[in-house]
C-alpha cells in the first residue's frame, strides 16, 4: 500500500464507518481495486500522480465504467486529497455508505 492507502486504511479498517467492512486490494473481475465495501457496493481509489496523465485517466475511465456496469459505486481520491483533507475525505465516504 501506498503512504496514502495506509492512512486512509487507519480510518475506514476494523468497520470504523457505519459498521461496514472494507477489503484492501480486492479483486473484481480484471480488476484489482484499493477498497472495497461489498455491503454498500462501494469502491475507494486513492490516485497518485500516474492517474492524471493522458493514459491513465483513460485507463481509469474504463475501470470505472465496468465497475459502475456492475452496480459498483467508484469514490476517487487524490493522494494529496487524502494527505492535506484527511477528515473530508474520511466524511465523503461515510455519507457514500
Amino acid at each position: 500500500m501506498t503512504d496514502a492507502e495506509k492512512l486512509l486504511w487507519s480510518k475506514i479498517r476494523r468497520k470504523q464507518l457505519k459498521d461496514c467492512q472494507f477489503y484492501r486490494q480486492k479483486i473484481i473481475g480484471n480488476y484489482i481495486v484499493d477498497f472495497y465495501c461489498p455491503k454498500a457496493s462501494l469502491i475507494l481509489e486513492i490516485d497518485g500522480s500516474q492517474h492524471y496523465q493522458e493514459e491513465g485517466i483513460k485507463r481509469d475511465k474504463k475501470r470505472d465504467a465496468y465497475l459502475k456496469n456492475i452496480g459498483l459505486k467508484v469514490l476517487r481520491f487524490s493522494d494529496g486529497e487524502v494527505f492535506e483533507n484527511l477528515p473530508v475525505v474520511v466524511e465523503k465516504i461515510y455519507e457514500d455508505l
